[in-house]
């Protein structure tokens, strides 16, 4: 959230953190009395917001009428959600068997250098947050990363650059360059 109140919510457009929080207050009156509510208003919080801000998780505690030590410890138990601003881009590091002995752990290190943030982690620009993953399913092709949905493989820790430069530069939409060859 910026100085003036401002969040950038999920869907693009600027609302104040009180018009978010009267958003989701609509759809607690939609789901208050429906069993098994909360992951769903969770997931639809999240979205609005782009995380689970404190704030979002007491208005859904008190809309949902369940302890706010119950809520916060669905958030906690999923990886799905998160309390902290994600970037634009989710990049994803598999460290499984295959990935790592083909050198994940140096592709992470490049990614932690060149991102400059540690695991778990967004950049200050809200554009990439870091995360590791144990597999993908493409271990003949390790080491691998995702950026998204986007997988990549045979991933170099000297072309990183290349690879966070079409996401950096672009809208991520556009087809990527694959890291090396096939």
């Amino acid at each position: 959230m910026s100085d003036d109140g401002i969040v950038k919510c999920a869907c693009g457009e600027e609302a104040s953190e009180e018009e978010l929080l009267a958003r989701l207050d609509t759809v607690l009156k939609d789901y208050r009395d429906k069993p098994g509510a909360l992951i769903p208003v969770l997931q639809i919080a999240q979205g609005l917001f782009g995380y689970l801000p404190e704030s979002a998780l007491k208005r859904i505690a008190l809309g949902l009428d369940k302890s706010y030590s119950e809520v916060a410890g669905v958030v906690s138990f999923y990886s799905f959600f998160s309390t902290v601003p994600r970037g634009k881009h989710l990049v994803r590091v598999c460290l499984g068997t295959a990935c790592y002995v083909r050198g994940g752990k140096r592709v992470l290190d490049a990614l932690k250098q060149k991102l400059k943030v540690d695991v778990g982690e967004t950049t200050p620009d809200r554009v990439f947050t870091l995360e590791v993953a144990r597999c993908f399913g493409a271990c003949g092709l390790a080491p691998a990363i995702m950026i998204d949905e986007e997988v990549h493989h045979r991933v170099k820790p000297s072309r990183i650059e290349l690879v966070l430069s079409k996401y950096r530069n672009g809208n991520g939409d556009a087809p990527v360059e694959r890291s090396a060859k096939r």
